[in-house]
């Protein structure tokens, strides 16, 4: 099991942007970029590694139908006739060290992004910057909250059903979601949005 790192990136992109503009460049360059996206890939793969390993000595000697949308990894426990005790363990220490460590690199970094951004002169500015790491952080948190829901809780039936409901929002519902709160910070959006709500405002006025 591993969990995507690019907001952990798109935390530092902007935490580099904003606090310190001058040094962009240097901060930002190429060796950098492949160091941040190759060692989460790494390890991600090692954690993912190690969980294929644990699930690989389980034995599976009853019903080989998985209560999911996919082959995820509490709902392929309920079906082992093993002592799941180390499997489960594992898994809930990769998830929360996973889990817990980039969302606090996420949160760390937005700390000193907006004690940045308060102290800047400009309200354009500030406007400009929260709205950039607004988008940012809603999707951070749709993502991360939607994987705490799935992973840091025990495996049982009742959870591995509520389990389905989660996944349907963080695989599907989520993705779809996010160009829609990246495309907020587009004026004609903006302009658009504003122009439905007002005529659908308009018609409810116009019936009552």
């Amino acid at each position: 099991m591993s969990f995507p790192k690019s907001s952990q990136r798109g935390a530092y992109d902007r935490y580099i942007a904003i606090c310190k503009p001058l040094h962009y460049s240097t901060k930002m360059s190429k060796p950098v970029c492949i160091c941040l996206v190759t060692l989460p890939y790494f390890w991600g793969s090692l954690m993912a590694t190690i969980q294929s390993i644990l699930t690989s000595h389980l034995s599976f000697c009853g019903p080989n139908t998985i209560n999911h949308f996919y082959c995820a990894e509490p709902p392929l426990l309920m079906l082992t006739c093993s002592d799941t005790y180390i499997k489960q363990t594992a898994l809930f220490v990769a998830a929360g060290v996973n889990l817990t460590g980039s969302l606090l690199i996420i949160l760390t970094s937005y700390v000193f992004i907006f004690a940045t951004i308060l102290r800047m002169r400009s309200t354009e500015g500030q406007r400009k910057a929260f709205s950039t790491c607004g988008s940012h952080l809603t999707a951070v948190t749709l993502f991360y909250g939607s994987l705490f829901c799935m992973y840091l809780r025990p495996t049982t039936e009742s959870s591995v059903e509520e389990g389905k409901i989660v996944a349907v929002f963080c695989i599907f519902v989520s993705p779809m979601v996010n160009p829609f709160i990246y495309s907020l910070r587009n004026k004609d959006v903006k302009e658009a949005l504003k122009k439905i709500v007002n005529r659908n405002l308009g018609k409810m006025g116009k019936k009552t």
